[in-house]
């Protein structure tokens, strides 16, 4: 039963998206430029990683071509799982409003409902720095390409996306109670796609065991990328460790989908 289920709201959400969508190329010069404006201010995370460069050969350690890649794993990811759920944070208005009452009555998800609101392709222009970036970073970096590195980097970046989506799912369910914990979501994801794009070794030890053990953020490109550029693991975790993201991923995903659940059996309707 549960197949159906995720395969309707999937389907149902692809229709909504692409409703919006339409209503967006309405307007295509708009739609190109509000695209490129966000690709070019997205942009601007690489330029501050290539001025550190410019001041010093390695940060904590890494190179240049190292650290692109983990900028660049880390923003796809964060990337695919901003356009597939990153409204769910404007939930706390719903609330505030009201309008999630309506949301309720209709025969459609809540969740596929919030995270499909105003679905713009300017969404997708985040997309394109962190494509550009890991292209570049996959023939500069200087590992021995074996077939289990090759295929860890398509694994890293959906497992990412789906630890990223469990985070935003449940910093959205936390609004059923704390109506205006907006900024402290956008700490959680912002600041989570923010961390992951440089080094671990760049932080105190305590810290990379928080977003290990607590927020595991570390397994969103971190410790797939250890695998990738043959690196040791500062915290001396095992090696197993560098291939738990998709166990992590299903974790999450299961997590945001419970918390999601029980936010809505909470609820209770402002009355408006």
């Amino acid at each position: 039963m549960a197949e159906p289920a995720v395969a309707g709201a999937v389907r149902v959400y692809g229709l909504l998206a692409w409703t919006w969508i339409r209503a967006a190329a309405q307007y295509p010069v708009s739609m190109v430029l509000l695209a490129l404006t966000t690709a070019f201010v997205t942009g601007l995370d690489v330029a501050a990683i290539v001025l550190l460069f410019a001041h010093a050969p390695r940060i904590a350690g890494f190179t240049a071509p190292e650290v692109l890649f983990l900028y660049g794993t880390a923003s796809l990811a964060f990337g695919l799982s901003d356009i597939a759920l990153g409204t769910t944070e404007r939930l706390g208005e719903h609330v505030r409003r009201g309008t999630l009452d309506a949301m309720l009555v209709r025969p459609v998800s809540p969740l596929v409902q919030v995270a499909t609101e105003e679905f713009s392709p300017r969404r997708f222009g985040k997309l394109v720095p962190a494509v550009l970036v890991l292209g570049y970073a996959l023939a500069a970096v200087d590992v021995p390409w074996t077939p289990g590195r090759v295929a860890m980097v398509p694994v890293m970046v959906l497992a990412g996306t789906a630890i990223f989506g469990g985070l935003w799912v449940l910093a959205g369910a936390v609004q059923f109670l704390l109506v205006d914990s907006h900024g402290a979501s956008k700490s959680m994801t912002y600041g989570g796609a923010f961390l992951t794009q440089y080094p671990m070794t760049m932080f105190a030890r305590d810290f990379v065991r928080g977003v290990t053990f607590v927020v595991p953020l570390a397994f969103v490109n971190w410790q797939p990328a250890l695998y990738v550029l043959d690196r040791p693991d500062p915290l001396g975790l095992p090696a197993a460790a560098r291939f738990a993201s998709p166990a992590v991923a299903v974790l999450m995903c299961v997590l945001g989908g419970l918390a999601w659940r029980a936010g809505l059996r909470h609820y209770r309707s402002t009355g408006s």
